[in-house]
């Protein structure tokens, strides 16, 4: 068995958005929180932890404001570098979910993977922009990712990212199984009354056609703008579609499983999907 005990961290914003100021005092009370969790994650045996989408601050995007560039970042910047030391101290893989400045007029909804020695293994760039007003006016904000559906080779598994709209295309989960991931990690900020019912079935639809793992993870509480409030329900699906453990819809909390990566080959070889592809007619979809 290659068990690994991941977690995964729902937390709501508790700042303000009127001033720059009430927004920095927010964005550290967020940082401090989350090490907190990491900090209970540590001595609760948790391996690897995950954050929910831009887990920094308040889910921006909700409103167009040229404001929130300056509270984007560079990689490696003050974020990555204040939880690698976490991540060493207790040798524990963390992802990040933040908002990147590669350089001026280029941002990003990038999540960083830090590994056991609190190195950044890699980055990925959300795909697909959703643009959906009034409340999320992503495209404002974020170019398409450009890196691709990576694997990342961490000290516990292999890793892939999806965040939260990606869940809705079945083409980059497909990707991600085809490059090896044994767990797919999908960051969110989802509100209730947008696809509630889609929050389990497409996920767990990813895990079984690719035979892996997904980590699901939601913020909770109300938000300044008014959009609704975002539901929590974090959750683990192993590759048989069967929920391992689930969060509450309004609490923060840290989500804990611990699951056997080796399914993901037991369950691959007992549904031979891979195997009965047939990418020479798939050429199409392509086409369309």
């Amino acid at each position: 068995m290659r068990e690994v005990t991941i977690g995964l961290v729902q937390a709501k914003w508790e700042g303000g958005v009127r001033s720059d100021a009430e927004i920095r005092k927010g964005i550290e009370k967020m940082l401090a929180k989350h090490e907190q969790f990491v900090e209970e994650a540590a001595s609760k045996g948790v391996q690897i932890v995950c954050f929910q989408e831009l887990f920094f601050g308040p889910y921006f995007a909700a409103e167009q404001d040229r404001r929130w560039f300056e509270f984007a970042e560079q990689i490696p910047g003050p974020i990555t570098d204040r939880f690698a030391a976490h991540a060493e101290k207790h040798k524990m893989v963390i992802i990040l979910p933040i908002f990147e400045e590669e350089s001026p007029g280029f941002y990003y909804n990038t999540t960083v993977i830090l590994d056991t020695d609190g190195e950044i293994v890699g980055i990925y760039r959300k795909s697909h922009i959703p643009h959906q007003p009034p409340g999320y006016w992503e495209k404002f904000y974020f170019r398409p990712g450009n890196l691709g559906y990576p694997v990342f080779e961490t000290e516990y598994g292999l890793i892939g990212i999806y965040t939260c709209y990606d869940r809705h295309f079945p083409e980059g989960a497909r990707i991600l199984g085809l490059n090896g991931a044994e767990i797919v990690f999908n960051p969110s900020a989802t509100t209730r009354g947008h696809s509630d019912h889609l929050w389990t079935l497409e996920q767990s639809a990813h895990a079984v056609a690719n035979g892996y793992f997904v980590a699901a993870i939601n913020r909770v509480g109300d938000e300044p703008w008014g959009i609704g409030q975002f539901y929590g329900s974090s959750y683990v699906v192993n590759p048989k579609g069967e929920i391992v453990v689930k969060g509450s819809d309004s609490q923060e909390e840290l989500v804990i499983a611990t699951i056997d990566l080796d399914m993901t080959r037991e369950i691959k070889n007992y549904w031979p999907f891979y195997r009965d592809r047939r990418p020479e007619t798939y050429e199409q979809i392509l086409d369309l």
